[in-house]
């Protein structure tokens, strides 16, 4: 399993994620337009090969990430969630970053 295989389940399940998080809510079209909407459509980005998703997914994870530390820290009810967020966040981060540290880092040939 490559990177880009990694970083499509890491953003399928993060959209996952957010429905299982927002639906429930009274009004969640909001949240679930603003959340779940971005993951998914990077993910059909990076399955079509487009050499921008990854670089928008690792963007977008960075934002993700604070997100989710700032409500494991506030609102404790919401702990979870907001932790399973984190960890999906630095996959999806390390994922989209991995082919170019790979080329950075990779011995060359003499």
């Amino acid at each position: 399993m490559n990177a880009r295989h990694v970083l499509v389940i890491a953003l399928l399940a993060l959209a996952a994620l957010f429905i299982a998080w927002f639906a429930p809510h009274p009004s969640p079209v909001a949240e679930l337009v603003v959340f779940a909407f971005p993951p998914l459509a990077l993910a059909m980005g990076a399955l079509r090969r487009m050499r921008t998703a990854p670089f928008w997914a690792g963007v977008l994870g960075l934002a993700w990430f604070s997100h989710g530390v700032m409500v494991a820290w506030s609102r404790p009810a919401e702990r979870g969630f907001a932790l399973a967020e984190v960890a999906l966040a630095l996959v999806v981060i390390f994922s989209a970053s991995l082919p170019g540290l790979r080329a950075r880092f990779a011995k060359k040939k003499a």
